[in-house]
């Protein structure tokens, strides 16, 4: 059976077409768009309509793209983009009718749910019993702990990401501090690892290997500092969009690294992973 996800975020519109084998993920086909909404959100409080009009196309062709995959099922969901801007229906209208479906809204604590089931799928490595999964997106962050096998039993959010922590930060010092501002609101249960996810996460891993301890955030976050974000581009092989916005999303993940006080190891799969596993659970009940 073939699922296929279109998950419009804050930074980018993205598909995932994949199967299912016992608990583990298969790509069949990956597309993305990018399309920065949550840095117009947090600069106006809206998305254009410039911008409606060019993620309603983007969720068309994607919706196109994983239809002729033969998907037996099509989930198109908004993360932060459909809760935190102030035409948010406008929006979600527009790519209903581009999808030719309903489209939804995932709240914080979905998403949250879907990310850290997304993690546990494809981590890779042998787990501990209490594990955090950490997404860190454009415009908000989640944080789900529990143990593996298991729903989470703890979700919580944070409206900042690396998109709309770029628009506010006049350097990485102000970053920082914002994201510990922003962190010390939760108090998260103990855990012994943190499987970290998204498109920040995965960036990071290109500087310094898909650990995250003191170590390495502080070599990530010397290099962020220090590198011009087309030197980052050319020389670690991240996207030009990502590298600019990618100090903001290191500053994050390291004060995440402080909360929580174990390390992260990146994984590759996250929400639309964990998505695919939901349809396909929601499917067999």
């Amino acid at each position: 059976m073939r699922i296929g996800v279109v998950d419009v975020g804050s930074n980018t519109i993205r598909l995932l077409v994949a199967g299912v084998d016992g608990r583990a993920v298969v790509p069949i086909d990956k597309e993305r768009v990018r399309l920065s909404l949550g840095e117009e959100i947090e600069r106006s409080g809206r998305v254009s309509e410039t911008s409606v009009a060019t993620a309603a196309k983007a969720v068309r062709k994607l919706c196109t793209i994983a239809r002729r995959h033969g998907v037996e099922s099509l989930d198109v969901f908004l993360t932060a983009p459909g809760r935190q801007s102030d035409n948010a229906d406008e929006l979600i209208a527009a790519l209903r009718r581009a999808a030719e479906q309903p489209v939804r809204v995932l709240s914080t604590e979905e998403e949250g749910r879907l990310a850290y089931g997304g993690a546990v799928a494809t981590a890779g490595i042998e787990l501990p019993g209490r594990i955090a999964v950490c997404d860190v997106g454009g415009a908000s962050t989640e944080i789900a702990v529990g143990s593996p096998g298991r729903a989470p039993d703890w979700v919580s959010s944070i409206d900042l990401g690396s998109v709309r922590l770029s628009v506010r930060a006049a350097d990485l010092d102000h970053a920082r501090r914002e994201a510990a501002e922003a962190l010390a609101e939760l108090a998260p249960p103990r855990v012994e690892l943190v499987l970290a996810v998204g498109g920040s996460a995965r960036a990071a891993r290109r500087l310094v290997g898909p650990w995250l301890a003191d170590a390495e955030l502080t070599e990530a976050l010397r290099l962020v500092e220090t590198t011009t974000a087309r030197a980052i581009s050319r020389r670690f092989g991240v996207d030009r969009s990502r590298a600019r916005i990618l100090p903001a999303g290191v500053a994050i993940l390291a004060q995440v690294h402080e909360l929580l006080g174990v390390p992260l190891h990146v994984c590759d799969g996250g929400i639309r992973e964990g998505a695919v596993l939901a349809t396909m659970a929601a499917l067999a009940a």
